[in-house]
């Protein structure tokens, strides 16, 4: 990797990370059954080696733990998981806020067999890639490189306290549909901007963001709610 080029391009190390684990996700389901497992597990150490090579790059990139971190992770996993219920309450069917894709499901289980040691170590390597790897990208990513971006192409000239409409409504939109349930991540998005807004500072977010996916994570192995993966 040439460090120098990196170096001289604070938007390129902020988004060379992300556009490759993304690259990659779109492999997953392209190489057989177990290929998408595998797939993960690259991308979570790819993802893993870029941040560490490129973290003295990002001094925004600190882990930063607080009240207000902890709220928003337990309460963006609470609306994540029970956003279904509460549209069907509304009225609405739930499969609205999700997009449909042909993507084959993860079931570890079903593909390696029940209690098998393979699909415990997917799972295992799943649930730590979302927690520790998946956060910093994508909120370095989208909270900020992408927000003030959007606001000033100078983008650290922008401070990440600031808040800015334009920016603030369609940064999240771009992250919801990442995800296939588009609504749950627009306001998902929302909270873990907002948090950086309050806090002026990125980790708060990156911390919120890795207790919603440890969260999700454990409700999902608990549950057998494998379509939230």
């Amino acid at each position: 990797m040439n460090l120098l080029r990196f170096r001289n391009s604070p938007a390129l190390v902020r988004a060379v990370p992300f556009f490759v684990f993304v690259l990659l996700t779109f492999c997953q389901n392209h190489f057989g059954d177990t290929g998408r497992y595998w797939f993960y597990l690259a991308k979570t150490l790819v993802g893993a080696w870029m941040l560490w090579v490129l973290r003295s790059f990002i001094p925004e990139m600190r882990w930063r733990v607080s009240w207000e971190a902890i709220l928003v992770g337990i309460g963006v996993f609470a609306m994540w998981v029970g956003l279904g219920d509460f549209l069907r309450w509304l009225g609405i069917n739930s499969s609205f806020a999700e997009l449909k894709l042909s993507a084959k499901s993860w079931e570890p289980f079903v593909t390696f067999g029940e209690g098998s040691g393979r699909a415990w170590f997917f799972i295992c390597a799943r649930i730590l890639g979302s927690s520790l790897v998946v956060p910093f990208l994508e909120e370095v990513f989208f909270r900020s490189f992408l927000y003030r971006y959007i606001a000033k192409p100078d983008f650290q000239s922008v401070s990440l306290g600031q808040f800015i409409w334009a920016p603030f409504v369609m940064s999240a939109v771009l992250f919801g549909f990442e995800h296939r349930e588009w609504l749950a991540g627009i306001l998902c998005a929302f909270a873990y901007q907002g948090l950086v807004i309050r806090k002026n500072r990125l980790g708060d977010a990156i911390t919120a963001h890795a207790l919603t996916n440890f969260l999700l994570g454990l409700w999902v192995v608990w549950r057998g709610a494998w379509h939230f993966w």
